[in-house]
C-alpha cells in the first residue's frame, strides 16, 4: 500500500529529556512480537495537564484520567481500547493504575492512562500485569524511542518531534512529543493519542491553557475520515529540570515563546498523522478565505476536507471542482456560488463559480503528494484551514479487516 513519503525521525529526536524516564514492552496483549505497552515517568513533576475526546462514548482510561489532578506518569497500551467495556473496564483501569503505582513508587492518583485499539475488547489484564514488572524496571532516560513505537496500531511510521527554547533567564529547555494516529481521525480536542514532555517548570493551569490553545490550532484542524475516537487523549508533563522560575500564566516572562514552540510542535505532529493516514497517498491543505465569520470559514473548510467525494477525487487525481462547490454549498457557510473562486496551489481553477479552463494544469497539481486547495467566498475577512488526505482503496482494505 502506498503512503505519503515520511519526514524521517532522526535519532537526535529521541535524546533524553531531563527529568523523564520511559520504557516499552511487548506484552502480547493483542499483538505478537512487537512493543505494545509504554510508560512515561517524570522525576519529579512540576505540572501536568490533559485534554480528552468530547465523544459521548469515552473509553475507561479517558474517564480515569479526567479525574487525575496531579499526574506524574502515563501508562499506555496499544491494541485494545478498553472502550464500551462497562464496569469491568473501569475496574481494569483502576487495577492498572494501582499496579503501575506500586511498581514505580507512586500513588494510583498520579498515574494517567491511555489506550488505543479495538472498541469493545476488554483489556488482557493477565498479559498486562505479567509485563508490568519488566516495564517498570526498564525505565530509562533513553527509553523515548521505544515508547513512541509501543503506542502505534495501524500507523506505519513513528511520529515524534523535538524543539528547543530558552527560559526567562536564558536557560535552555526542551519540548518533546510523540503521537499515534492513522485512522479514526477527526479530533474534537486532540488526536488519537499524543504525549508531550518539557523540562521547563510550568504550573498545571498554565499547561492546560497552552495545551487547549495548541490543540485548537493543530490536532483540531486535521481529518482523515471524519471519525472522532472514543479514546482521544493529549497529555503534557513538566519535570522542571531546566530550573528557573515557573511559567504560572500567560503573563509570565517567556510564556508567549513557550506557547509558540508548543503549538508548532503539535502542528508538526498533526502533519505527521495526516501524512500517515490509513491508505493515504495525498496530503491536502484545504483553506477557505473570505468567509463571513471564523466559524463559517472552519465549517466550510471542514466540509470540503471531510467530503468522501472530494477525497476520492484527490485519490483519483481528478479535478472535479463541482464536488468542492457542492461541499461548500452544504457547509452552512453563507455564499453566492457565482462569487466563489477555487485555486489548486497557484492554479486559478474556478472563477466566479465557473470552470476557468485550466483543468490540465489543475490535474498536474493533483499529481503531487502534497498541495493546497483554496476557496475564496467573497463574503468577509475570515479564514480557516483544515489538513486532510485522500480516501483510497487502501483505507477500505485496512478498516474492512481491522479486527482480523
Amino acid at each position: 500500500m502506498t503512503r505519503n513519503a515520511e519526514r524521517p525521525v532522526g535519532p537526535a529526536v529521541f535524546a533524553p529529556v531531563p527529568g523523564f524516564r520511559a520504557a516499552s514492552a511487548a506484552s502480547g496483549m493483542r499483538y505478537r512480537g512487537r512493543p505494545d505497552l509504554g510508560l512515561l515517568v517524570a522525576d519529579p513533576c512540576r505540572g501536568a495537564a490533559g485534554v480528552f475526546t468530547r465523544n459521548l462514548c469515552p473509553a475507561a482510561p479517558v474517564i480515569w484520567s479526567r479525574g487525575i489532578t496531579g499526574g506524574r506518569a502515563v501508562l499506555v497500551n496499544a491494541g485494545q481500547a478498553n472502550a464500551q467495556t462497562g464496569k469491568k473496564g473501569l475496574e481494569d483501569s483502576r487495577a492498572c493504575a494501582e499496579a503501575a503505582a506500586g511498581r514505580c513508587g507512586l500513588k494510583p492518583s498520579e498515574i494517567l492512562l491511555a489506550s488505543t485499539g479495538v472498541i469493545g475488547d476488554p483489556l488482557n489484564m493477565g498479559a498486562l500485569l505479567e509485563a508490568l514488572p519488566g516495564l517498570c524496571a526498564g525505565l530509562s532516560p533513553e527509553g523515548l524511542e521505544g515508547f513512541a513505537r509501543a503506542i502505534l496500531t495501524t500507523d506505519t511510521v513513528v511520529k515524534a518531534e523535538r524543539a528547543e527554547g530558552a527560559g526567562p533567564e536564558g536557560a535552555p529547555y526542551t519540548v518533546w512529543g510523540c503521537a499515534k494516529g492513522s485512522g479514526m481521525i477527526a479530533p474534537d480536542m486532540a488526536t488519537m493519542l499524543a504525549f508531550v514532555l518539557t523540562d521547563l517548570p510550568c504550573s498545571p493551569a498554565f499547561l492546560l491553557d497552552a495545551l487547549r490553545k495548541g490543540a485548537g490550532a493543530s490536532f483540531n484542524r486535521i481529518t482523515v475520515d471524519g471519525d472522532t475516537s472514543t479514546n482521544d487523549s493529549l497529555f503534557i508533563l513538566s519535570s522542571g529540570a531546566a530550573g528557573g522560575p515557573a511559567l504560572e500564566s500567560a503573563e509570565s516572562p517567556g510564556a508567549g515563546r513557550f506557547r509558540e514552540i508548543l503549538t508548532g510542535l503539535l502542528m508538526n505532529l498533526a502533519r505527521r498523522i495526516i501524512d500517515d493516514g490509513e491508505g493515504a497517498t495525498k496530503t491536502v491543505t484545504v483553506t477557505v478565505k473570505g468567509a463571513a465569520s471564523p466559524r463559517e470559514a472552519e465549517a466550510a473548510a471542514r466540509a470540503v476536507a471531510e467530503s468522501p467525494l472530494v477525497k476520492t477525487a484527490f485519490f483519483g487525481e481528478d479535478p472535479n471542482w463541482g464536488r468542492v462547490l457542492a461541499a461548500l454549498g452544504r457547509s452552512g457557510a453563507s455564499l453566492d456560488p457565482y462569487r466563489v473562486d477555487l485555486f489548486l496551489d497557484s492554479v486559478h481553477w474556478v472563477k466566479d463559480g465557473i470552470d476557468n479552463g485550466r483543468e490540465a494544469e489543475a490535474r498536474q497539481v493533483m499529481r503531487r503528494r502534497s498541495y493546497s486547495l483554496t476557496a475564496l467566498l467573497g463574503r468577509g475577512d475570515a479564514e480557516a484551514s483544515v489538513l486532510t488526505c485522500d480516501l483510497s482503496r487502501g483505507y477500505v482494505e485496512i478498516n474492512g479487516s481491522y479486527r482480523s
